[in-house]
């Protein structure tokens, strides 16, 4: 048969422009096209990578040097706990790395590295229609498909093996083939700006004013995901090259009510301000002017990923949660199967089996990501001592599931999703049990009223997480901290029998008051 191309990928950030430089590099002679919306890329949500998608860009994209040149490097997470807006800022509770970041991350501007991605892919041999609106996508499985764009004033039709969605939370393929599904398990919204004037959380007043706070810490705490915690919600607080930072608010709706106020922007800086820690970076602060955004019912999920002629990679078959930056976790292994998978065709192999196992494997690594690690956290993240077992215990689980294979063999372990397999069941199966403990552990400390009463007066520097045997030391304070608070919850039972009544949900408006 004739075709224009190969493979038409729709969509040209990050997740496209990977898929077709690895379709190129597996598979030089494979005709892609590249379409993107957007004359130019603006800024989004996922500027904070991980480990898993760090290596994903270094070592299998090649992007070492411009992500040394171009972004921040990032120095971990770190999470902050208040008992209530007038506390003092050096009695907030501080989880975190003591020493520099072991592993590469990075902060970075995604303006920048999706313009850097589309044009790496255009040098290694890609067309481009830029900007390029996707009008009808018909598929026809073995008989080809076809995608009709408006360009340059005019529709143009193309003929292709293969169409990859790339396309983020429009979902294209998704929504088209029925196969879109929202998650309500998990309410969760999200209220985001850029700021300017945001105070230095390494400058040098901090050491006349808080001294047992500057000297506590050997790293920047400003190149850090800054997290400030609350019951129902949390914010992100991410530093980006040129001054300027990403601050964002996930909540609840369950739990929490983001406050009235005359804009977006006014009500998320006055959210900030309620947090202690807040209120000391973001006084002097202003929003940047037509920077704000705002999504809610943020997570989804295809309930089909891939067919015959057809593929979704990256946001456009599912998000979960921003917490734990996973979403570049997610176009890192998505992207690189998908690729793989599309170059083997074209090189003349059966690729049915891998059909399957990315429709199959992929419905089981978002369904367990999600139980595992967020479904119903928002219930407990407020309290320091369950959210800082729960942090030991992910970002434990995590290295010694995800990242020590992943570094060990990156071209082998990104072809695997995860949570692969009986042991990657088992792990699941793990990691939920002590997830609903905590969830049922926050329940009982809100009935009985102390929630949150140890958020205060003590600050965790912890060595860092590293991807081998020594990682088992953190995960260790972790069970500790659990079960500690498993006896706490028993002294609770014995003392008073006490019914869980949900709270009614708080607001920022009621904070304030």
């Amino acid at each position: 048969m004739e075709f224009d191309y190969d493979v038409v990928i729709v969509g040209g950030a990050f997740s496209g422009a990977a898929t077709a430089l690895l379709l190129k590099r597996k598979h030089p002679a494979a005709r892609v096209l590249l379409i993107e919306k957007a004359e130019e890329f603006d800024r989004k949500v996922g500027e904070s990578t991980t480990e898993i998608s760090s290596c994903y860009m270094t070592r299998i994209l090649g992007l070492s040097n411009y992500l040394g040149h171009h972004q921040l490097v990032k120095q971990g997470l770190r999470m902050w706990f208040s008992k209530g807006p007038g506390q003092r800022f050096d009695d907030c509770v501080e989880v975190g790395a003591k020493y520099q970041a072991r592993l590469p991350t990075f902060q970075v501007d995604r303006s920048t590295l999706d313009t850097h991605m589309i044009e790496r892919a255009v040098a290694a041999g890609c067309a481009l229609r830029r900007p390029g609106k996707v009008m009808r996508i018909d598929l026809a499985g073995a008989k080809g498909q076809s995608v009709t764009i408006a360009h340059g004033g005019q529709e143009e039709t193309f003929r292709a093996r293969w169409v990859v969605d790339a396309s983020g939370r429009a979902a294209m393929l998704a929504r088209k083939l029925g196969h879109f599904r929202q998650n309500t398990e998990h309410p969760i919204n999200a209220v985001w700006a850029r700021f300017s004037g945001v105070k230095d959380w390494d400058s040098y007043d901090w050491r006349e004013r808080f001294p047992d706070y500057a000297n506590a810490c050997r790293t920047a705490r400003s190149w850090a995901t800054n997290h400030l915690m609350g019951h129902g919600w949390w914010c992100w607080i991410i530093p980006l090259k040129g001054g300027d930072v990403s601050a964002g608010l996930v909540y609840d709706s369950r739990i929490f009510q983001l406050g009235e106020g005359a804009n977006l922007s006014e009500r998320l800086r006055a959210h900030l301000l309620t947090h202690p820690v807040g209120r000391e970076i973001f006084r002097d602060a202003a929003v940047i002017e037509h920077d704000v955004h705002a999504f809610s019912a943020l997570p989804y999920v295809s309930a089909k990923v891939c067919g015959d002629g057809w593929a979704s990679v990256g946001d456009a078959a599912g998000f979960i949660d921003p917490l734990y930056s996973p979403g570049l976790d997610f176009c890192s292994y998505t992207t690189c199967y998908v690729a793989n998978m599309i170059a083997s065709q074209l090189a003349g192999e059966a690729v049915a089996e891998r059909v399957r196992y990315y429709n199959e494997q992929y419905a089981v690594t978002y369904r367990l990501w999600f139980e595992t690690l967020y479904k119903d956290k928002y219930f407990y993240m407020g309290d320091a001592e369950l959210m800082s077992a729960a942090l030991l215990l992910d970002v434990g689980s995590y290295f010694v599931g995800l990242v020590t294979p992943v570094y060990r063999n990156p071209e082998r372990e990104f072809l695997r999703l995860p949570f692969e397999g009986m042991p990657g069941r088992i792990v699941g199966g793990m990691m939920k049990f002590y997830n609903r403990r905590l969830v049922a552990l926050a329940k009982r400390r809100l009935a009985t009223g102390t929630y949150g009463v140890a958020n205060g007066g003590w600050r965790e520097l912890y060595d860092g997480f590293v991807p081998d045997i020594r990682v088992r030391k953190l995960i260790q304070k972790g069970l500790f901290r659990w079960w500690k608070a498993e006896l706490t919850n028993l002294r609770l039972m014995m003392s008073a029998s006490v019914p869980y009544r949900a709270p009614a949900a708080t607001s920022t408006a009621a904070v304030n008051a």
